[in-house]
């Protein structure tokens, strides 16, 4: 892929990652169902990437996805900084950094539009209720459906994970990021920066990056599986 093709890529994903945050524009985004939705799933994130945070050596990288790439987090102004300095970032980010960038878009942009159909199910199975359970969770998962696209989500997952291991592969990427702290501070840069560092520094502290991502892979396509199965206890905790 062409560095243009790419840029063309990431715009694209920027446009999709910003409707779907648009309250003005989607009024799933104001129900209460959200933000329980996302609560939910962070505190599930947690319990469920345990061993890894009680490991000193994969402790980095799990935090480093349950705050960057898979958590609750607002990326508005990470996604903001990206979108102004966007022709910058073509000409002096590597491609495969790049390319990092944009799976981490689509996986933020495609966690939205899924919780929003989430929303959607919960407003239709529980209009009276205000908290999430698992048995209600689980119910409005298989509602919505779309397996595909839970598919989609935990390869995302993969790819962007990947990314950061095989940047620790290339010559300068450590370099470039230290040079760029101070301009991107001027610049008002500070959480695309600090996304990036974060994401490097998390996976050079691994042994294994490769190995690392393909468990996280495994786990969370085994609980989407048991999600749509009906199984009783789909996140292994009993």
């Amino acid at each position: 892929m062409t560095a243009s093709d790419l840029s063309a890529r990431l715009a694209t994903r920027l446009a999709w990652h910003q409707a779907l945050h648009n309250p003005d524009h989607d009024p799933r985004i104001g129900s209460h169902w959200l933000g329980e939705i996302r609560r939910y799933q962070a505190s599930r994130l947690r319990r469920s990437f345990a061993h890894f945070l009680d490991d000193p050596t994969r402790a980095p990288a799990a935090t480093f996805f349950l705050g960057d790439v898979y958590g609750d987090r607002d990326f508005t102004r990470r996604d903001a900084d990206i979108a102004r300095i966007l022709p910058t970032m073509r000409r002096l980010l590597p491609a495969r950094l790049l390319e990092t960038v944009s799976d981490a878009i689509e996986l933020g942009a495609l966690s939205q539009a899924l919780d929003l159909r989430m929303v959607e199910a919960l407003q239709t199975l529980a209009p009276r209720r205000r908290k999430l359970d698992d048995a209600l969770y689980a119910a409005a998962y298989r509602q919505v459906g779309r397996a595909g696209l839970r598919r989609r989500q935990v390869r995302l997952i993969g790819r962007v994970g990947r990314g950061f291991g095989k940047a620790l592969k290339m010559r300068g990427v450590s370099a470039l990021l230290a040079f760029s702290r101070g301009p991107a501070r001027l610049a008002g840069l500070t959480e695309l920066q600090g996304f990036l560092e974060r994401g490097y520094a998390a996976f050079e502290a691994l042994g294994d990056p490769d190995a690392f991502v393909a468990e996280i892979e495994r786990d969370e396509g085994e609980v989407s599986r048991r999600l749509f199965a009906g199984d009783p206890d789909p996140y292994g905790f009993q």
